[in-house]
């Protein structure tokens, strides 16, 4: 059976899919292609390289790479991701989409034309880098003489490559919208704003997905706080294993791996 998994932007929150990859690896299911927009992008890669979810944790607990999804505009203007360039280098050493041990695609924003494009071959970290720079925080990024930015702008959960590839799809979001009493601040409420734009879309597009996870709480959490990384990663770890013992369709996959390890022994 060929599994997918697309996981949705979401900065910081991000995170998350490390824990719901983690579980699910864990559980013996494995995929045969990932999907991933802004923030998923970068951890879709890593994990498709073959680096552990936990250690990818590590990764961006222990380095500069958190520092560069925080916004911190001075008189110098945009933060430039390309500077996270030999940082990505030092875990995709081949920087390219054909040497990953697991096929990926990147939704990201082609400002030039105004349009969504899937990247799944050529240069990798630039399109990581694409599909992260978020407009107003970071500067584009420049590929062959166009403009691009941030994935999630048009498309903050790119199923739609894996619909045609994949027997089954697990979609996992970091975008819980919980319902709020009040809004205490602009920022906030710009915060909101967005995650409500961003959730109405995914609302659409889970339908798509055979197995949806999204842990609660997520949408809670700013883009950029930075500090509550390994919360994240926790809350979606614990998450998937529940889901683990009731959504049907993993029970289903689970028992398929252990009828396929026993016909092996």
């Amino acid at each position: 059976m060929k599994i997918g998994i697309v996981l949705s932007g979401g900065g910081v929150r991000g995170i998350a899919h490390l824990g719901v990859l983690k579980a699910l690896s864990s559980a013996g299911i494995t995929f045969s292609k990932i999907s991933g927009a802004s923030a998923g992008t970068i951890v879709g890669a890593l994990f498709a390289q073959g680096v552990d979810p936990y250690e990818i944790l590590q990764l961006f607990l222990k380095t500069r790479l958190l520092k560069y999804i925080r916004p911190s505009i001075g008189v110098s203007g945009l933060l430039s991701l390309k500077n996270t360039t030999p940082l990505f280098k030092e875990y995709l050493p081949h920087d390219s989409f054909s040497e990953l041990k697991i096929p990926l695609v990147i939704a990201a924003t082609n400002f030039s034309a105004g349009k969504l494009v899937y990247f799944s071959s050529g240069n990798l970290i630039e399109a990581i880098q694409a599909s992260c720079a978020i407009p107003g925080v970071f500067k584009p990024i420049i590929i062959n003489n166009d403009i691009y930015m941030d994935g999630g702008v048009l498309n903050n959960f790119p199923v739609e490559p894996l619909l045609n590839d994949c027997d089954l799809i697990i979609g996992s979001s970091c975008n819980y919208l919980p319902v709020v009493s009040k809004i205490t601040n602009f920022r906030k409420m710009a915060e909101r704003a967005a995650m409500i734009s961003i959730s109405a879309d995914i609302d659409m597009k889970r339908k798509l997905c055979d197995v949806f996870i999204e842990p609660k709480g997520m949408g809670e959490t700013s883009v950029f706080d930075i500090k509550k990384a390994e919360e994240i990663y926790w809350i979606a770890y614990e998450e998937t294993l529940k889901q683990l013992k009731t959504d049907q369709k993993l029970i289903e996959i689970k028992n398929r791996i252990t009828i396929r390890e026993k016909a092996l022994k």
